[in-house]
């Protein structure tokens, strides 16, 4: 992974940081998902492993704020 993307935040599942990304991404913030649950076959394993929210380092700080404010 590139040293420009960084995690942001972590999750429990899937659907709470779909959400949040959908949040960042309207804002202009660019946002990958990454989880380890065996290409959804094991969807348990996001409660164990969690459901890591990546985005650029520069847009880091701003998408702090940004989640502070929705949340």
């Amino acid at each position: 992974m590139p040293d420009d993307i960084v995690l942001f935040k972590r999750y429990f599942s899937e659907m709470d940081a779909g959400t949040a990304k959908s949040f960042l991404e309207c804002e202009g913030i660019p946002v990958m998902i990454l989880s380890d649950d065996a290409g959804g076959m094991e969807p348990q394993f996001q409660l164990t492993q969690g459901v890591r929210l990546m985005v650029r380092r520069e847009d880091l700080e701003k998408a702090h704020e940004l989640l502070d404010e929705m949340e």
